[in-house]
């Protein structure tokens, strides 16, 4: 069993989120990640964040797979033990503020000096340069300004944050393309590269066909709760127990749903016969959908629909979308032993390849708890150099 990135060594500098969900999914597929750490740690340790058993459950989940040292950058001792890793490394990851790894002197002029074949990624909220370079950027500031809580939630009702951390996420997603491009060109070239992206900018990319509209034609969308703009019925039904999702683009389904819903005439009407009525009619069709969805429970309705080929699922929470069979059969949950909490459970590697069985699954690291193995191992220091740099507070 081999996994397609063993071999790049990818040195982590990135906290919390945006600067260490990228490297999780690279580590999945079987990069080293050694995430360097201030002797503080990484501010996603922090328990208050998704608190588990004490520990923080944040942590625990973006950095399975990874190894922690801890080396203070802000020593000359620190920065060239850190250069000499940079040395043997593929790439660094950071999600510093402008300016934090020019003062640290860690940032890529100085690394590719040192090392011509490095890549250093840096996740950003606004960009490196520009008018907003020092704004705060928290992935719920990065959802507002990004038009994306505009556009979420139930009209006429207040904005709503996307249910998952989106902005951070994005960071992450975004840094891997970047990295892996840039190591397909190293390939080529045998030169590193300078990525750099920023929050706003990936969440920009993500509004995707509803920021064309808007750039072409000028059309503000609104929030549309469950429902689609141009697809009816596209949207969540209540039934007598819970919710279920039907999606009709194509007619076929729409006929399809009509022989389901037992409606007569509904099929026939001239007022839904295509899609284009059906969103035109849109006030008057979905409160008869509704009225039909609600006499029968999730269950019913999910039996009758997929016998008919409908396209339709329930609402899950997240009990009922990890009892969903896909999970066991595609292997989406992964579980490890951690040393201070035991079992910790969470979701796999989506990314599924030949020659590559499961998901790698080690434990989140203590703080440092890889130091002295890494110098060793990667750099030959003796137990007695590691002892020094430690009592000169270059390590911990």
């Amino acid at each position: 069993m081999s996994y397609p990135l063993e071999g790049v060594r990818i040195l982590e500098l990135g906290q919390v989120i945006a600067g260490t969900y990228g490297n999780q999914v690279l580590s999945d597929l079987g990069a080293e990640v050694i995430k360097v750490e201030t002797p503080e740690g990484d501010l996603g340790r922090n328990p208050s964040v998704a608190p588990y058993r004490g520990l923080s459950g944040l942590f625990l989940t973006l950095n399975r797979n990874k190894q922690s040292i801890v080396i203070n950058l802000k020593t000359e001792a620190g920065r060239k033990l850190f250069y000499d890793l940079v040395k043997i490394s593929d790439v660094v990851v950071d999600n510093f503020r402008p300016g934090v790894l020019e003062r640290l002197q860690v940032d890529y002029a100085t690394l590719s000096g040192i090392n011509p074949r490095i890549i250093h990624c840096s996740v950003t909220g606004f960009g490196t340069e520009g008018a907003y370079k020092n704004y705060p950027a928290f992935d719920i500031i990065i959802q507002a300004i990004s038009g994306h809580m505009a556009i979420t939630g139930e009209p006429e009702r207040p904005p709503a944050r996307v249910g998952i951390p989106l902005a951070d996420l994005s960071g992450g997603i975004y840094s891997c393309k970047g990295i892996l491009a840039a190591l397909f060109d190293r390939e080529r070239t045998g030169k590193g590269r300078r990525v750099e992206l920023s929050m706003f900018d990936s969440m920009l990319t993500l509004l995707s066909y509803m920021g064309t509209m808007w750039l072409t034609n000028g059309e503000l969308p609104q929030p549309p709760g469950s429902a689609h703009d141009y697809t009816v019925p596209w949207q969540a039904f209540e039934a007598s127990n819970g919710y279920v999702v039907v999606a009709t683009r194509q007619e076929v389904f729409w006929r399809k749903l009509c022989g389901v819903l037992e409606d007569a005439g509904l099929a026939d009407d001239p007022r839904f016969a295509t899609n284009a009525l059906r969103v035109e009619n849109r006030v008057v069709l979905v409160p008869r959908l509704e009225r039909i969805f609600r006499t029968r429970t999730v269950a019913d309705w999910l039996e009758r629909l997929r016998a008919a080929e409908v396209p339709a699922s329930p609402v899950n929470n997240l009990d009922g979308a990890f009892a969903e069979p896909p999970v066991a059969e595609r292997e989406m949950i992964v579980e490890y032993d951690h040393p201070d909490v035991g079992k910790v459970r969470l979701p796999g590697n989506p990314i599924k390849m030949s020659g590559m069985s499961g998901t790698i699954s080690k434990p989140a690291p203590r703080l440092g708890e890889h130091t002295d193995a890494v110098l060793s191992r990667l750099l030959s220091l003796t137990a007695d150099q590691i002892a020094s740099l430690r009592r000169q507070g270059a390590i911990k």
